[in-house]
């Protein structure tokens, strides 16, 4: 019996189907990561095409399919237009969806996830701190339960003279375990924020050679345990 469901979420990705359709992806509040057809949606006349494009958060009427679910109703909750109309913005939007996209399970719920994405999506449209696309992603590893390790070596266990950072190991390292990357006392700083619950304050900081180190060590953490690339990031403009 086919079922009829209800769910809110956002749109990570979208890909041609025939002539006509489009599969969507969709992170949404009650069933985690969903694929679905939107029929018709490519033609002109389609009533809500534009309303299923990635950034965009929905409200959505879907049936259950046996492979894909397919979508019948489809309203805007927030469509992100600051998002949408500054590049920049847009391409760090990119990046956000696609790091879920790959981190998202079908059928899994993930309200955290869910939570965590339209808040960084509705933080990018009032407001572009560099750390929010890097705090994004650390906060995205701790929910997977593999932040890194900040509060002491990752190799001996010492508190002390953490200077540099192994993707490998998963945290940073003493001088003494030293290798894989140095790591600013700012940088380590910014990071321990975000992971402490300091992620609002993270966000205030201005944008600086330590903000830059984050930026470089939260994407290639992520991109270490996906074990792929984030693409999208060649699109972010960095000072």
């Amino acid at each position: 019996m086919t079922m009829l469901y209800r769910d809110q979420g956002v749109v990570l990705r979208t890909h041609k189907l025939g002539e006509a359709d489009r599969i969507v992806s969709i992170l949404t509040r009650g069933r985690g990561k969903v694929r679905a057809v939107a029929k018709g949606v490519r033609k002109t006349k389609s009533k809500f095409g534009a309303r299923l494009e990635p950034t965009s958060h929905v409200a959505l009427q879907l049936y259950e399919g046996r492979q894909l679910d397919i979508v019948t109703q489809a309203e805007t909750i927030d469509h992100f237009p600051a998002i949408r109309e500054d590049l920049d913005r847009l391409a760090r939007a990119s990046a956000l969806l696609e790091a879920v996209d790959q981190v998202a399970r079908e059928g899994e719920r993930a309200p955290e996830l869910y939570k965590m994405l339209v808040g960084a999506l509705r933080t990018l449209a009032n407001r572009t701190d560099a750390m929010i696309v890097p705090g994004f992603f650390l906060k995205l590893l701790a929910v997977e339960g593999v932040a890194p390790m900040v509060d002491c070596c990752a190799s001996c266990g010492t508190t002390d003279n953490l200077s540099w950072f192994a993707f490998v190991e998963g945290g940073a390292l003493c001088q003494k375990c030293r290798r894989g990357t140095p790591l600013s006392p700012e940088a380590l700083r910014l990071v321990r924020m975000v992971l402490g619950g300091q992620l609002g304050a993270a966000l205030n900081e201005p944008a600086s050679t330590a903000t830059r180190e984050v930026d470089d060590l939260a994407a290639r953490a992520l991109e270490a345990h996906l074990e792929r690339r984030i693409r999208s990031l060649t699109l972010i403009e960095r000072p």
